[in-house]
């Protein structure tokens, strides 16, 4: 006798197991910090399942409701979390509200890098879809001789961490927000990830024993494992050869920077050792 199918079982027969929930945790930044690095590394987590495209709900979609954001999910079983990412959230103004009346017990991670460098990583990005745009010096400066950084543009804007997590900080606790370091992600993948999960709440399951440094891009990536038998690194566009930047532009922005830096590391309690 044929077995009875299974009501809301997919069409090979087998069931849809768990349920779409909303996200219990969210990687809500930064751009060009690592963040798609830090997804695709938690998801080899058995008890993490994340959505792999970047849903902008809590910036651009919020007017389609939580229910609409609910069907993006992945299915979960109860003992799993529900996670998704988009960068663009740290910087957006009413994101912390909106999420905190999704769950004000939401965990946030924010991978952080270097604002010097994440914004030439940003200006590189930039420069290899619209190659016509200004000079990196000509976009960050207003007036350079007087060393007056442009702060309207967004590759300079993002790296002002503490201006955003003040937004931020009026709806969570610290201790709800973990800061992932973007440089030591790379030289120490599995301590990074290590701290992700404690934060997360579950077992240290992404070790040494997942990576292995990848000499021609320049970072880490997950060796194979039972379920890929291939080798997982990131796409293409990640490890792109930065633009030559004057030394001298890198400088000034270092300064302009430092305050704000420093101003970050006693927030979150945290050094990240850019100066």
């Amino acid at each position: 006798v044929p077995a009875p199918r299974l009501s809301g079982s997919n069409h090979s027969g087998s069931p849809k197991l768990g349920t779409k929930r909303l996200p219990q945790a969210l990687i809500v930044g930064v751009k060009k910090g690592g963040t798609r690095a830090v997804l695709e590394f938690i998801r080899v987590h058995p008890d993490v399942r994340a959505l792999g495209t970047e849903p902008h709900f809590f910036d651009r979609n919020y007017g389609r409701g939580l229910d609409w954001y609910r069907s993006l999910m992945p299915r979960t079983l109860e003992s799993q979390i529900t996670l998704e990412k988009t960068p663009s959230y740290f910087v957006t103004q009413e994101a912390p509200r909106r999420i905190f009346n999704m769950s004000r017990d939401t965990k946030l991670i924010v991978v952080v890098r270097n604002p010097v460098t994440r914004a030439i990583s940003d200006y590189t990005q930039t420069l290899s879809k619209k190659p016509d745009i200004p000079t990196f010096e000509g976009l960050s400066f207003r007036n350079r001789t007087l060393g007056l950084v442009d702060v309207s543009w967004n590759a300079i804007r993002i790296g002002m961490y503490v201006l955003h997590l003040e937004s931020w900080l009026q709806y969570f606790p610290l201790a709800q927000i973990h800061f992932v370091s973007g440089e030591r992600l790379i030289t120490d993948p599995a301590g990074e990830m290590g701290r992700v999960q404690d934060f997360l709440g579950i077992k240290r399951f992404i070790t040494d024993k997942h990576f292995y440094f990848n000499k021609t891009k320049g970072f880490p990536c997950l060796k194979k494992t039972e379920s890929s038998l291939l080798p997982r690194c990131l796409g293409k566009s990640k490890g792109r050869t930065h633009v030559q930047i004057d030394p001298e532009v890198i400088d000034q922005l270092r300064e302009f920077y430092r305050p704000y830096n420093i101003k970050f590391y006693e927030t979150v309690g945290q050094d990240f050792r850019w100066e």
